[in-house]
């Protein structure tokens, strides 16, 4: 017999099998060693009681049979025929890892073009930015194998569940080499020291099913007729005929914006979010969040989601790392730009998040005219680069500030808050180095105090996060593309270019490893309908 039980019972419990089958057997009035084993299908954290952290748990339980495989049957892939139709994918970030994925299912051969270099080269240039400050302009933590999704921390947490099928994508994880626990758990994270292993087994099912997957192949022309993409050109001459092309460039490749507004493509400005990493040690989130003086050993360490309304400005926490480091994300010389991720164990004794401010057209030009680029007169709000030149002047002033060698500007937090030069700086996870600066210099007027007011508020919310312990390093740019490629809302091809389809979050349709993945998908199904 199976049996689909709720629970909610303390971490100690969750944690220790024999415990949990004792907690089952009571909830369904059966011995414990009736209990063969079971499947926990659903867990996630209750925190909101001072005198005891829940875990919330949907098990099936099997009583009196064996427990079944659970993950028995594998999404399989078809070796392509001689004959296929092929596709162009340009990106090996998520988006176009997962379309790619999705066109072998569909009888379609994936060529995937990434500028990038593959995962064990990329780590080399990765080692160089960190310790010597050396960005390689085509191989850092935007650009190579995997996209930006490879170091981005591996949380596959998503509110996007209408743009296609979370559970294939996290089938498809697990399949090449996650743990199963992202399966069932709330908010979901492989870790960025295991992601380069299960992207790079990816990369070899393409290659196994007949795709090809080519390294250092930076786009840099598209020969166009009659309004169709004839041949894709790379930056060694190679062309590629072209019968369809999905662009899933990411968020960071401003070259591709400037190539497509150059062939006259049709591309807009977004609006996107600029501000900050916080980062407060681990065990004052803990001690906030769970109410306690030291976090058990059974419960992870803790997290936080916040937001704020600034003078009719919203200012929100982004990616937030639990036991991560913030790591250098610039993509050329003479910029400062911070992420964050976290490994598996998320073990780090710091906790970092993006604290970022929502910008828009008319507050970023105004920016751009106070800093001497543009007069009134010769400004123009239709300028699809305007808010890519907006986010490019912010990081090249705080590289300014920061110095050579990716070394960022930081204050403690409260200094920063009362616009003070910090005296000194706390421990950080920063491996490059952080100068003391006053981040009212570095950032526009309108982030600084939005940010500031937002940190008081945040404060206020929770008792302890507002101190001083705490380091604020600027700037966290790179949260989502300042330019949409527009696509027709039905077939997802681009309005003037009909076997052109703009994917992910470098098109402006994503926000994070699944909802990309599941947006290469659906365009891969999209191209398969069209070529067939």
């Amino acid at each position: 017999m199976q049996q689909k039980i709720q629970l909610r019972v303390k971490p100690e419990e969750a944690a220790n099998a024999t415990s949990l089958i004792a907690v089952l057997a009571k909830a369904i009035g059966q011995d414990p060693s009736q209990i063969s084993g079971y499947h926990i299908l659903k867990q996630s954290i209750d925190a909101r009681s001072r005198q005891q952290v829940w875990v919330n748990l949907s098990v099936l339980a099997f009583v009196n049979e064996p427990p079944s495989n659970r993950y028995k049957d594998q999404i399989e892939f078809p070796k392509l025929p001689s004959n296929a139709k092929e596709v162009i994918i340009i990106g090996a970030g998520p988006a176009g890892l997962f379309a790619a994925l999705e066109c072998i299912q569909l009888g379609i051969r994936p060529i995937l073009l990434e500028r990038g270099k593959d995962v064990r080269s990329r780590r080399r240039d990765l080692a160089k930015l960190n310790k010597e400050g050396i960005v390689n302009p085509e191989s850092n933590y935007c650009f190579g194998e995997g996209g930006a999704g490879t170091y981005s921390d591996g949380k596959l947490y998503t509110r996007s569940n209408k743009r296609g099928s979370i559970d294939k994508i996290l089938r498809l994880f697990y399949q090449f080499g996650a743990d199963e626990r992202i399966l069932y758990e709330a908010h979901p994270h492989i870790g960025t020291n295991k992601l380069p292993h299960i992207i790079s087994a990816m990369r070899e099912q393409i290659e196994q099913s007949g795709g090809k997957v080519l390294f250092e192949k930076k786009l840099v022309d598209l020969v166009i007729e009659k309004g169709q993409i004839k041949e894709t050109i790379t930056s060694d001459g190679d062309r590629f005929p072209t019968q369809a092309l999905l662009l899933a460039t990411g968020h960071s490749a401003r070259d591709i914006f400037t190539l497509l507004k150059e062939k006259g493509i049709l591309i807009e400005a977004k609006p996107f979010a600029l501000g900050v990493r916080v980062e407060h040690p681990q065990s004052i989130i803990d001690a906030i969040q769970y109410h306690c003086a030291v976090r058990g050993p059974n419960l992870p360490p803790a997290s936080y989601s916040l937001v704020e309304q600034v003078s009719e400005r919203g200012v929100f926490s982004f990616c937030m790392c639990p036991g991560g480091i913030i790591a250098p994300a610039a993509t050329a010389p003479g910029e400062i730009v911070v992420n964050g991720w976290s490994p598996s164990k998320r073990d780090n004794p710091y906790a970092n998040s993006g604290m970022v401010v929502q910008i828009d057209l008319a507050t970023a030009a105004e920016y751009l005219v106070k800093s001497g680029l543009y007069k009134n007169s010769s400004i123009n709000l239709s300028d699809p680069l305007l808010l890519l030149e907006f986010q490019q002047l912010v990081e090249q002033k705080t590289f300014e500030f920061g110095g050579c060698k990716q070394v960022a500007p930081a204050a403690r937090l409260v200094d920063f808050c009362t616009n003070k030069l910090s005296a000194n700086l706390p421990n950080a996870s920063y491996l490059p180095g952080l100068q003391a600066a006053n981040l009212s210099e570095v950032l526009p007027g309108f982030v600084h105090h939005t940010l500031q007011e937002g940190f008081k508020a945040f404060g206020k919310k929770m008792k302890g996060y507002y101190t001083n312990d705490a380091i604020v390093v600027a700037t966290e740019s790179r949260t989502s593309s300042p330019v949409r490629i527009p696509r027709d809302a039905d077939s997802f091809q681009h309005p003037q270019i009909k076997n052109l389809y703009p994917c992910g979050e470098g098109a402006g349709y994503a926000g994070g490893i699944v909802s990309a993945a599941m947006d290469g998908q659906k365009l891969a199904a999209a191209i398969a309908t069209q070529l067939k």
